[in-house]
C-alpha cells in the first residue's frame, strides 16, 4: 500500500467513525426530522468544520430530506481573518450567510480584567444566533460540542457552580422558540482532532478567550487528560454515567420524593419470615 493509500484509508475510516458517532447520536435522540432546515454554527474551529462536513455527508445519504445552512458569526475581533470561511463555504457549495456583530468591543468593556471572557460572550453569540435561526425559520440550530466538552461542563458545573449538569445533546432554548442540537455528542475530542487535521480544514483560532490563561475549563481539560492517560476509557466511563442517571441515589428533593419514603410493613413481615428459615437451617 502506497503512502497515498494509507492515508486515504487513515481517512476514510476516521470518516465512517465520526459517521457512525453522528448518526448513533441523531437517531438516540430525534435529532433531525424529515423536512427540517437545520442552522449548522460555524466558529472556525476544528469540531464545527467537522460537524458540517460529516452532516453534508449524510445529507446525501440519510433516508430522509433536511437542508443545511451555515452560519457564521464575525464577532470583529481584531485580527479575524473575514475572508476564509466565505472562501471555504462557497467552494462547497453550501448555502450561507456570514453575521457581523460588534461583541467583542462589549465583552473587552464589560467583563473586568482578569476574568474570563466566556460567560458574556457566549450569551451574546447564544442571542443573536437564536435571533436568526428564527429570522430563517430553521427547526434546529447545530453546534459542534463533542463528548469531551460535555464531560467537561459536568465538572465544571460540579466544581465551580455546585450543580449536576452538563450539555445535552438536544435541548428546547428558554424561550422554546428553538430546539438546539449536538449532533457531534457522541464523538471523542481526538478523533475530530485526527479527522481535522487529515481533512486540512482552514482552522481559525479564537483570540479573543483562547488569549486568556487559568481558564477553569482548560483546567478540567488537563484534569480529565491525565485522568485517561492514567485509566483509558475512564472518559468514556464518566460520559455513560450521564445517560445513566439514578435519582434515588442523589439528593434532589425536587426530582425524587424522599420525604415521602415509607418502609412497609407487609414488606418487613415478609424479610423478617425469609430470615427465620434461614437461622432455623
Amino acid at each position: 500500500m502506497t503512502a497515498s493509500n494509507r492515508d486515504q484509508f487513515k481517512l476514510n475510516r476516521s470518516r465512517k467513525n465520526l459517521r457512525r458517532d453522528v448518526g448513533r447520536a441523531i437517531a438516540d435522540f430525534n435529532m433531525i426530522e424529515d423536512g427540517d432546515l437545520v442552522m449548522v454554527c460555524l466558529s472556525g474551529g476544528k469540531d464545527s468544520y467537522a460537524m458540517l462536513d460529516i452532516l453534508l455527508n449524510l445529507q446525501r445519504h440519510a433516508p430522509i430530506d433536511f437542508r443545511l445552512h451555515a452560519v457564521n458569526l464575525d464577532q470583529k475581533q481584531p485580527g479575524f481573518p473575514e475572508h476564509v470561511l466565505p472562501e471555504y463555504l462557497q467552494g462547497l457549495g453550501v448555502e450561507y450567510r456570514i453575521l457581523e456583530q460588534d461583541t467583542y468591543s462589549i465583552v473587552t468593556e464589560k467583563v473586568p480584567e482578569n476574568k474570563t471572557y466566556c460567560g458574556l460572550c457566549s450569551r451574546l453569540r447564544r442571542g443573536i444566533l437564536y435571533n436568526y435561526a428564527d429570522s430563517i425559520g430553521a427547526d434546529k440550530i447545530a453546534l459542534g460540542h463533542h463528548r469531551d466538552d460535555i464531560v467537561e461542563t459536568l465538572f465544571l458545573n460540579m466544581f465551580y457552580g455546585g450543580k449536576l449538569k452538563a450539555m445535552p445533546p438536544k435541548l428546547l432554548s428558554d424561550d422554546k422558540r428553538n430546539v438546539v442540537i449536538r449532533p457531534m455528542a457522541y464523538c471523542k475530542e481526538s478523533e475530530i482532532e485526527r479527522y481535522a487535521e487529515m481533512m486540512a480544514f482552514p482552522i481559525i483560532p479564537c483570540n479573543l478567550c483562547g488569549s486568556q490563561d487559568n481558564l477553569q475549563r482548560q483546567a478540567i481539560k488537563s484534569m480529565l487528560a491525565e485522568w485517561e492517560k492514567q485509566n483509558p476509557g475512564r472518559i468514556e466511563t464518566i460520559f455513560r454515567s450521564i445517560a445513566n442517571v439514578s435519582l434515588s441515589q442523589l439528593a434532589d428533593t425536587s426530582l425524587f420524593p424522599f420525604a415521602d419514603l415509607r418502609a412497609e410493613k407487609s414488606a418487613r413481615a415478609d424479610s423478617g419470615q425469609k430470615l427465620d428459615v434461614v437461622e432455623l437451617v
